[in-house]
């Protein structure tokens, strides 16, 4: 590992970490470009188990802080974690089939609908009291069963946190207000990630030093994003528009170069 990996592996961690820490999500996707194009890790496989490392560590950070704030609606999250992890472990074995050129191009193509998916708003949930119990469970249950899975799957074939899917998946399933799926959709990241990151790191294919870097980096990217947050909440919703163009442009850019094996 070079100097300069060291380095542009930290910094791209910071951004990935500022990303997440300002808007509270969607920064994770920046991940495995950044690794790619940028710390130089050759294999798009690679590249996506290292980032795995780094989604469920910045996912663990982020939950800590949750639970304190009692925002997690731990048996939904639970249960949707829990069916969401074979999802991830068969999405990442199919994911490691896939010419790593071509996984990289379809990522592009995934960036590109999750920037524009970014420029519409959040809705929120209207029951704050939700709760998983044995009288709401034959409700409740298999929505969050099988959205957790089909979610947990395109996590693990991509190596991504998922959380733009996470979050709505949970709000559809069990109608809790948009903070309240914020909260609980870390526990879901965290464990897709790690799964993720353990299929891969099985076959080889994640590069721990930089995956050490990359997470130092953005754990004092999410502070510094936290700080920001405060400073610029009346500006959010203008953030966020910002970083949606930024996420749908970089998937052009992947896309074109990597339009001959799509195709």
């Amino acid at each position: 590992m070079t100097d300069w990996q060291a380095a542009s592996a930290g910094l791209s961690g910071g951004i990935v970490g500022l990303s997440l820490g300002l808007i509270g999500g969607g920064g994770s996707i920046l991940a495995v470009p950044l690794l790619v194009y940028i710390v130089g890790i050759d294999s798009p496989h690679k590249a996506i188990g290292t980032s795995a490392v780094a989604v469920a560590a910045s996912a663990l950070f982020s939950l800590v802080a949750h639970a304190r704030a009692q925002t997690v609606k731990w048996p939904c999250a639970v249960v949707f974690a829990a069916f969401g992890i074979a999802g991830a472990a068969g999405g990442a074995f199919l994911g490691k089939l896939v010419d790593g050129q071509r996984l990289l191009g379809l990522f592009g193509l995934l960036m590109i609908a999750v920037g524009l998916s970014m420029l519409r708003p959040r809705q929120s949930g209207d029951n704050p009291d939700v709760k998983l119990t044995s009288e709401s469970a034959r409700q409740l249950f298999p929505a969050l069963a099988g959205i957790g899975a089909l979610v947990g799957g395109l996590s693990g074939f991509f190596g991504i946190g998922g959380g733009f899917l996470i979050v709505p998946g949970l709000i559809n399933a069990t109608a809790m207000p948009l903070i309240n799926a914020i909260g609980s959709s870390l526990v879901s990241v965290a464990a897709f990630g790690a799964t993720t990151a353990a299929s891969y790191a099985h076959s080889g294919l994640v590069d721990w030093p930089v995956a050490g870097f990359f997470v130092a980096g953005g754990a004092v990217g999410g502070v510094i994003g936290s700080w920001a947050a405060k400073r610029l909440a009346a500006r959010k919703t203008m953030l966020i528009r910002v970083f949606a163009v930024v996420v749908a442009a970089v998937g052009i850019y992947v896309v074109a170069r990597g339009i001959q094996v799509i195709i």
